[in-house]
């Protein structure tokens, strides 16, 4: 894995990256934005890196399955590789990084209460997370539980409990955490969750700081 720097994708981007998405065609399932951004990031805490033509087609369907003949995607993949370089050296660093986490829409909003479940907005972001770990079980067959417990709780806190049934152990972290207090405080979650669990696959040579320094604004879309 690489530390060199990535130029962040900036607004316009991203919504180039999202309008690039949604332009792959059916039978195809592609990941939005936030969904990618956590698939990333649990391929990035494995601990052996991921080959991309592993990681990559998982990206433009959920399934793997290939791109139609003629497709273009020479942006689309650049703008991927491009975010998937900066959360490497983030995470390598152990620095904070933005996850892309969007504020609901006001009529999402009303309907999720929000207000009243801030992890409505990152759940997106972590059912990404959890599927590169299905698709890549090197990070779960370290065996260490125990190193792995707490930052899983602190993510898979957003999923629904049936998802998680035969994991009593991360059932009982999970209980043990307070709610969110606010969707800032969802987020950073998500980052100190990514370190933690890049503090068992990806140690590094010397110890050095992990935790997030500060809770920027979610995103609106």
């Amino acid at each position: 894995m690489t530390t060199a720097t990535a130029p962040a994708l900036d607004e316009r981007e991203l919504d180039e990256l999202q309008a690039l998405l949604d332009r792959v065609p059916a039978p195809l399932e592609p990941l939005d934005a936030s969904l990618l951004d956590g698939f990333l990031c649990g391929v990035l805490v494995q601990p052996q890196p991921v080959p991309v033509a592993r990681w990559l087609p998982h990206v433009t369907d959920a399934d793997g399955r290939p791109l139609p003949p003629g497709f273009d995607a020479a942006r689309l993949h650049a703008l991927v590789h491009r975010r998937h370089a900066q959360l490497d050296a983030a995470i390598e660093r152990r620095q904070w990084f933005d996850p892309w986490v969007f504020e609901l829409a006001a009529d999402e909003a009303a309907a999720a209460d929000e207000d009243d479940n801030p992890g409505d907005a990152v759940f997106p972001w972590v059912a990404g997370f959890a599927t590169a770990l299905e698709l890549f079980p090197g990070l779960m067959a370290l065996g260490d539980a125990a190193a792995l417990t707490e930052p899983l709780a602190l993510l898979y806190r957003h999923l629904a409990a049936d998802d998680l049934e035969e994991a009593d152990d991360l059932l009982e972290a999970i209980d043990a955490l307070e709610p969110p207090a606010d969707l800032s405080e969802a987020v950073e979650g998500l980052v100190r969750a990514t370190l933690l669990l890049a503090d068992v696959a990806r140690p590094l040579q010397a110890k050095r700081a992990a935790a997030p320094h500060r809770r920027p604004p979610p995103r609106r879309r």
